[in-house]
């Protein structure tokens, strides 16, 4: 506690007006009021683990920033006023349009003039005379005009208040900008009381008062309970809810900071044509989580459909939620929209139609080799200065580009690997989709669909289909021992599947594989099959393709599966009710709040991003996947059968999957079926970590559970998440209830879990392992071809062309490659799990900081266990020759493609 104190104390009056070697303190003895200077004690300085940002100079502080404040010895009777000093910290947008730098020279001109930046502190203390919060006197930002030129990313200025010295202690500053350009305001820090520096850490943008009326609010990083509230602030907490709020009208404008709920009624465009139009999702009859609302109006043809902002212009999400600079300038963000708007078209126009398949392997590897030849337009010089490493270079030709791919990681240690079926069944629980895999109970394998509509639900399979790959056991032997599991995607694809294979370009099954567990650990594959064909391991050379054939089309089930189920669904868009509700219903003050804020961040702007380009109709989902137009049809009914919050945390789904048992004896409360099943071992002590740091949080709050029924705000918070973006499902009972400290430890600890690692192992893998198309194909266009196919004879005499045919196209393959590569990339500024922006003054709770360091510390501690079990060799699944560690839980990473990395909240 001591070493939170001593940041929370001091580390901004080393900083800031101060001088390093003083600090400020009340007197207290005959002369009441007096401020005094007095030199700083030596003390620890605590070293934050890993460094979360790295900040440039803060530049353009003015001279009388370093000036100690005054010994002030005012007799009792006539200490009326004293005075107190701001430091704001602004951060500078590093890139400025022309019409930014015309504002900037106005705003310049009219801050001398009287049109300044105003800050008003509140106190916590109500005026007993007026009945009103005390406030200080209104005060300006200093010299804006002159470090108006300042090239800095942040510029500290200053602002002075006149304050009673009876005021008490600030809880709250309202700013007001009168100028006209946005401005970013990261931190507030207040020198002088006796207190000791107070932070307000905004990291908000405000707006032009032209652009948006009354003043913003900020308050310290002190959190409060909402019955705990100080009286001078309860007002102003009130105040800034409702209009986080809006009022559920209106068109929302870019500047607007309004979270609200909508149907995703505008992933089709209708007016375009019948073949771009796309069912509402969310609502009776396609049950959907809720997206953020836009207000945007409807469409011409479809008054239930909301028109669409086509790329390059940017969806509403609320201001804050936008990227900041850095990341829309380098990989994740900045990437992302070149590959969507420049880089897609030119692949487009540079892949001719009688080269659209790939003739042999050697093909695919000349793309990280030699590239891709673009023929590039005029805007697409563009390509060239956008940040797309090793993407587009000049060549000799006129007008001509290549894009060049990094080799994938699949093919760095073994360009082979992908066809062993140990490596086929190893990433089913170590690869980039290691959550769909089950243990089989009853063989053989149980459809839960209705038989009435889709025929008998027991499976075509025997038991002589697997009998000769047991190891000399029983079918029923292998159930009792757990030997038997089984990837089942059967009741995913059926419904969908007539529709999908009248699709053109498009084949696919709707598989189940089954996988033995070896006395080494590892897994075999048994057979894999459809509903009308089943396939079984190699006996020959023709058997051999065949095989190699029905494994893709598993991997492409497994693609989709993962894409549109455990990845957009069960993070992305499960978690988006939840983020617009905790800003709608929990102040900043909240300490819920502040404990989930850093695993909110930019969330609502790539679920965005990815209704504009991703899930829409005729986007790159629908363009590089199996199930094509009916994609999201296919994660809405995951949504309506399977989907439960109760079940998303890491022990539930374990258990749920039958892939462990609970024992009260092992260290996280059950047992692994497959002990080297590396998602969940690294997994389980990931979230052991989250859920030790959550309950010391949670505990610190809420001595008892009747506080959480009677916290008004987190009730409303856990309520709208349910019943307003989860409405469609809020009436199931599975829901937990928001009714003592261990159900508000799983709920906040799944939420966190899902937003970081679970996010993490399913995201950051997807180029490493999917930029080889061979390895995890995301469509299929041809089916294993049958004796009496007259396809058949074509297969045998060329069974390498036609495996390559079945596999997505040279456009279908680029582009996919090319959205994959980015959403896998890290961006330089991105912030991982046991990091927070501004550690020490996040909170103003000294116990709570010292505890996230210790958080922090575990967080390390793992990773270097990881590191250690992917060097251990009796762990095979993760440690051998060719096989690649598993890395994807590893919590830290460098930027790029790097296949591990765990940040703190789903941003790309």
């Amino acid at each position: 506690m001591a070493m939170g104190k001593e940041i929370m104390g001091c580390s901004i009056i080393e900083r800031s007006s101060f001088v390093s070697s003083t600090k400020v303190f009340l007197n207290h003895g005959k002369n009441n009021n007096v401020f005094l200077v007095k030199p700083l004690q030596k003390r620890r300085v605590l070293v934050p683990l890993r460094k979360v940002v790295k900040h440039p100079v803060v530049a353009a502080v003015s001279e009388d920033l370093v000036k100690a404040v005054p010994i002030v010895s005012v007799p009792a009777e006539k200490a009326e006023k004293f005075k107190v000093r701001a430091v704001v910290t602004v951060k500078n947008k590093n890139k400025e349009e022309f019409k930014d730098k015309i504002m900037k020279h106005l705003d310049s001109f009219t801050d001398k003039i009287g049109r300044n930046i105003v800050l008003q502190l509140v106190s916590t203390e109500i005026d007993p005379k007026t009945k009103a919060p005390k406030k200080s006197n209104e005060a300006v930002l200093k010299d804006w005009s002159k470090k108006s030129n300042v090239k800095a990313e942040r510029v500290n200025y200053i602002a002075e208040f006149m304050v009673n010295s009876n005021f008490g202690v600030p809880g709250a500053i309202t700013v007001s900008n009168k100028h006209q350009m946005e401005v970013f305001l990261e931190t507030i820090t207040i020198e002088g009381f006796a207190c000791g520096p107070v932070h307000f850490p905004c990291n908000s943008w405000v707006q032009s008062s032209k652009d948006q009326s009354g003043k913003r609010i900020f308050f310290t990083n002190k959190p409060y309970l909402p019955n705990q509230t100080p009286g001078g602030l309860r007002s102003l907490r009130e105040k800034e809810l409702k209009e986080i709020r809006g009022d559920g009208t209106g068109v929302r404008k870019l500047s607007d900071r309004i979270y609200d709920f909508d149907v995703y009624n505008d992933l089709g465009n209708p007016d375009k044509g019948i073949d771009l139009a796309r069912p509402k999702l969310g609502g009776e009859n396609i049950p959907y989580p809720r997206r953020c609302r836009t207000g945007r109006l409807p469409t011409d043809t479809d008054l239930h459909a909301e028109s669409r902002v086509e790329k390059p212009l940017p969806m509403y999400v609320p201001r804050d939620e936008q990227f900041e600079e850095s990341k829309q300038d380098t990989f994740s963000a900045g990437r992302l929209k070149a590959v969507l708007h420049n880089l897609i078209p030119s692949l487009k126009a540079s892949i001719s139609a009688n080269n659209h398949e790939f003739k042999g392997f050697s093909d695919i590897e000349n793309l990280y080799s030699e590239g891709v030849l673009l023929k590039l337009g005029l805007q697409d010089e563009l390509l060239k200065k956008l940040p797309l490493p090793k993407v587009v270079s000049n060549i000799h030709e006129h007008n001509r580009g290549i894009i060049k791919y990094d080799t994938p990681k699949i093919l760095s240690k073994d360009r082979f690997a992908w066809l062993r079926d140990d490596e086929f069944a190893r990433q089913a629980i170590a690869g980039i989709n290691p959550v769909s895999i089950e243990r089989l109970t009853v063989f053989p394998p149980v459809s839960k669909l209705d038989p009435e509509i889709y025929g008998p639900q027991e499976s075509a399979l025997k038991e002589e289909h697997i009998l000769g790959h047991l190891n000399g056991m029983t079918v029923q032997q292998a159930l009792e021992e757990n030997k038997l599991f089984i990837l089942d995607h059967h009741d995913a694809y059926l419904p969908f599947l007539d529709r999908i294979n009248a699709l053109d370009g498009r084949k696919a099954y709707a598989t189940r594989t089954i996988f033995f567990l070896t006395y080494l650990g590892t897994l075999k594959p048994d057979q894999v099959l459809g509903p009308k064909r089943i396939v079984t391991p190699a006996v020959d050379a023709t058997t051999n393709w065949m095989w190699q054939l029905a494994k893709a089309h598993v991997c492409s089930n497994d693609a989709g599966v993962h894409q549109l189920v455990n990845h957009w669904l069960r993070t992305h868009a499960s978690l988006e009710p939840f983020i617009l509700a905790a800003h709608r219903q929990m102040s900043a003050m909240h300490p819920i709040f502040k404990l989930l804020d850093p695993h909110m961040r930019y969330t609502l702007e790539i679920n965005a991003l990815a209704r504009q380009s991703l899930i829409n109709a005729d986007g790159v989902i629908e363009s590089c996947f199996t199930p094509g137009r009916y994609a999201m049809e296919i994660s809405a009914a995951a949504y309506k059968s399977s989907w439960r919050f109760d079940m998303e945390s890491l022990p539930a789904d374990l258990i749920r999957r039958g892939m462990a048992v609970p024992d009260p004896t092992e260290p996280h409360g059950l047992k692994l079926l497959i002990e080297d099943y590396p998602y969940a071992t690294d997994g389980l002590q990931i979230w052991a970590a989250i859920e030790n740091w959550v309950r010391t949080y949670v505990n610190r709050y809420y001595p008892n559970s009747s506080q959480i029924c009677n916290d008004r705000e987190l009730q409303a918070w856990y309520y709208e998440s349910v019943n307003v973006g989860h409405s469609d499902l809020s009436q199931e009972s599975w829901w937990p209830t928001l009714d003592n400290v261990d159900n508000l430890v799983s709920v906040l600890t799944t939420l966190i879990w899902l937003a970081s690692a679970q996010h993490a192992a399913l995201n950051f893998g997807q180029y490493p392992y999917g930029g080889y198309v061979p390895n995890r194909p995301p469509l299929m266009r041809r089916l294993i071809p049958d004796e009496n196919d007259p396809e058949y004879a074509i297969f045998l005499a060329d069974p390498q062309k036609y495996f390559l045919s079945a596999l997505p196209g040279v456009l279908q393959s680029t582009k996919f490659m090319a959205v994959v590569d980015t959403l896998s990339t890290h961006s330089p500024d991105e912030e991982y799990l046991g990091e927070r922006t501004q550690p020490s003054i996040w909170t103003g709770d000294t116990e709570i900081v010292d505890a996230f360091y210790e958080f922090s510390a575990e967080i390390r501690r793992i990773e270097k266990e990881i590191d250690r079990k992917n060097l251990d060799k009796s762990l095979r699944n993760r440690c051998g020759a060719g096989v690649l560690p598993y890395e994807l839980l590893a919590p830290s990473s460098g930027p790029g493609v790097t296949c591990r990395g765990v940040p703190n909240s789903v941003s790309i």
